[in-house]
C-alpha cells in the first residue's frame, strides 16, 4: 500500500544507494590510482636497485648504494613504542571524558585535546631537541641504563637521541587523534547498554567495560589511524631519532 501511494520515495532511495555506492567505488578507484602512480613513479628505482632495497643496510650516497631496511626498521619500532604509550593513555582520557568527567570539564577538555593535533610537526621536532631529549638525557635515561643496562635495549652512550625519543615524540602526536576518535566511539554507545548493566547490579567501572567491547571495533579504527599517523610522520622523527641510517637496537 504504501509502495502505491509514494513510489517517488523508492525512487529516491534508489538513487541514494546508486550515489553511496557511487562513493564507494571512488574510494577504491582512489587507492588504485595510488598505487599505480607510486608503481610508475618507482619503475626506475625498481630497475636499478631491484627489491633488495626493501633488505639492503647500506646507505652510502658516494657509492651509490642505497638501501632502505634501516629506515623501515626505524619507522616500524618508533610507531609501536608509540603506540605502547598513546594507546593506553588515549583509553584512559576517552573513558574519562565520557563516562567519568562531568560535562562543564569534559567540553574545555576535549578542546585542548583536539588542538593538539594542530600543531605542526616541526614544532614537535623542536620541543623534542630543546626540552625533551635533555630531560630524557639527564633524568630517565640514566636510570633505565642502571636498572635495565643489561639488556641490549638500553646499553651504549647516554645521549637523550634515539628511538625512544622518537617514539615518545610519536605517542604524543597520535594520542589527540586516537583519543578523539575513542571519545566519539564510546559517545556513541547507546545509553541503553549502560543502563542494563546498571539494571544487573554492575558498577560504574564494570560499565564502563560494557561500553569498551560494544566499541571495540571502532576503537580498533582509531588505533589505525594512529598508527597511519605515527607511520607517516617523518620531520618530527628524523629531528629525534638520531638521523642516521643504522639499525640498532
Amino acid at each position: 500500500m504504501l509502495r502505491r501511494l509514494s513510489p517517488t520515495g523508492n525512487f529516491g532511495d534508489a538513487i541514494f544507494r546508486a550515489a553511496m555506492f557511487g562513493a564507494a567505488l571512488l574510494v577504491v578507484a582512489i587507492v588504485i590510482t595510488m598505487i599505480g602512480a607510486l608503481a610508475s613513479y618507482s619503475i626506475l628505482s625498481i630497475k636499478q636497485f631491484g627489491f633488495g632495497f626493501l633488505t639492503s643496510r647500506e646507505w652510502d650516497p658516494v657509492k651509490g648504494q642505497f638501501g632502505g631496511l634501516a629506515f623501515i626498521y626505524g619507522t616500524i619500532v618508533s610507531s609501536l613504542i608509540a603506540l605502547l604509550i598513546s594507546v593506553p593513555l588515549s583509553l584512559g582520557i576517552a573513558i574519562f571524558l565520557v563516562e567519568q568527567a562531568p560535562r562543564l570539564l569534559a567540553r574545555p577538555i576535549t578542546f585542548l585535546v583536539e588542538l593538539l593535533a594542530a600543531i605542526p610537526s616541526v614544532v614537535y621536532g623542536l620541543w623534542g631537541i630543546f626540552v625533551l631529549a635533555p630531560f630524557l638525557r639527564v633524568h630517565v635515561e640514566p636510570r633505565l641504563a642502571r636498572w635495565l643496562g643489561w639488556t641490549p635495549l638500553f646499553q651504549g652512550p647516554i645521549t637523550g637521541i634515539g628511538l625512544l625519543t622518537g617514539g615518545i615524540i610519536l605517542a604524543i602526536m597520535v594520542t589527540p587523534i586516537i583519543s578523539a576518535v575513542a571519545r566519539d566511539v564510546l559517545a556513541a554507545v547507546p545509553n541503553t547498554q549502560r543502563e542494563a548493566a546498571l539494571a544487573l547490579g554492575a558498577t560504574k567501572w564494570e560499565t564502563t567495560l560494557v561500553v569498551l567491547v560494544n566499541g571495540a571495533p571502532g576503537i580498533a579504527g582509531a588505533v589505525i589511524l594512529g598508527l597511519g599517523r605515527a607511520i607517516g610522520e617523518t620531520m618530527a622523527v628524523t629531528m629525534v631519532i638520531g638521523n642516521r641510517a643504522e639499525i640498532s637496537a
